[in-house]
């Protein structure tokens, strides 16, 4: 059985070692002390819940290569992933939604970014965004894992408890609501607050809107784009410490080498990629280098960065196998270097990068 050792691993106790992860088939069946071990953390397999395309592909694609997005997400220590799809018109957005390939280990199921958005959809196109559909979204295929809506919008909650109803996560995001319509919608089942800070206004003492509640309120995971373009390194450490145990890192990743997230045309510059008018059109990060910027730019704990990127997002979603380094748990790993560089990953015990 493969061993794999490390001088620290992350358990959902924290940190052990030097210790050795013993791996059988596609599973994890013990942490066990060793007596030497390189200086490299064993980390779970990294979550991302938000991922538009990687590089040069495009999720959105009808010519999307899914074992280039697998081999591109895994050199990043990326081992479970929501393909993205942003706004589009619905009779596009269900065949892009049927051309996902989720019966891929990696693919957790369909993130819908769209297109029932609000006062702030930022790079979506305005003019295809639409008012809610409930009929519409009682009719989506079980591969739909999670929905970003706006809870402004009228009958954003009654949607949000169908769609929690069908085991489908509703973030909340894109939006200019109130405090009062967040609630409503949290209370009716939201659990997620999409990149917090980025698609909603900023926090006001007098109106605390959807950063107000992302920040106080426990039932929300805030979603976190840490690319240092997108949010601030000390709004990083904010949520952060605002939320202990609550944020999943997203890099929110777009096909920025083929300059397009579905028909929506981009251009690298500045860091990220972006409108023509200079719009934040996703990013162009990878898990890894979210990890390091936290850890390294806003002073965020190891420990606590890892679990930001793999078990907190494995959790929101219902994915109990993983996310975690604990025996009877799916063997998806990433070693990372002193540096907090992949420097070697497993996906349900077989070396993929």
């Amino acid at each position: 059985m493969p061993r794999i050792a490390a001088a620290r691993v992350l358990t959902p106790d924290g940190f052990v070692g030097p210790a050795e992860v013993v791996v059988d088939g596609d599973l994890i069946v013990s942490v066990d002390p060793c007596a030497r071990a390189d200086d490299v953390v064993l980390a779970p397999g990294f979550v991302d819940l938000q991922v538009n395309g990687v590089d040069d592909q495009d999720c959105a694609a009808p010519d999307a290569n899914w074992e280039r997005l697998d081999a591109l997400q895994h050199a990043t220590g990326v081992t479970t992933w929501c393909p993205t799809l942003v706004t589009a018109p619905l009779e596009d957005m269900r065949a892009r939604i049927e051309r996902v390939p989720t019966e891929r280990a990696t693919i957790a199921g369909v993130h819908l970014e769209g297109p029932f958005l609000g006062g702030r959809p930022g790079a979506h196109p305005r003019d295809l965004l639409r008012p809610i559909d409930l009929e519409w979204l009682r009719a989506l295929p079980p591969t739909v894992r999670l929905v970003t809506l706006a809870p402004e919008l009228d009958g954003a909650a009654a949607a949000t408890a169908e769609l929690v109803s069908r085991g489908i996560t509703v973030s909340l995001g894109h939006s200019a609501a109130d405090l009062a319509a967040v609630a409503a919608c949290v209370d009716a089942g939201a659990r997620m607050v999409t990149h917090l800070f980025n698609g909603m206004p900023g926090l006001h003492h007098r109106e605390p809107g959807i950063v107000g509640a992302a920040l106080t309120d426990d039932r929300l995971v805030a979603g976190l784009i840490a690319d240092l373009v997108h949010v601030h390194p000390t709004a990083l450490a904010l949520a952060f410490r605002a939320k202990p145990g609550r944020i999943a890192l997203v890099t929110d990743a777009v096909a920025w080498r083929a300059m397009r997230i579905g028909r929506i045309e981009v251009e690298h510059r500045d860091g990220a990629p972006r409108l023509p008018d200079g719009t934040l059109a996703g990013s162009s990060l990878t898990m890894d280098a979210a990890v390091r910027n936290v850890v390294e730019q806003a002073g965020v704990a190891l420990a606590d960065a890892l679990t930001a990127a793999s078990t907190t997002p494995a959790t929101l979603i219902g994915l109990g196998d993983r996310g975690r380094i604990e025996p009877g748990a799916r063997a998806d790993l990433v070693l990372l270097d002193a540096g907090l560089r992949v420097r070697a990953t497993w996906s349900g015990g077989r070396e993929v990068a």
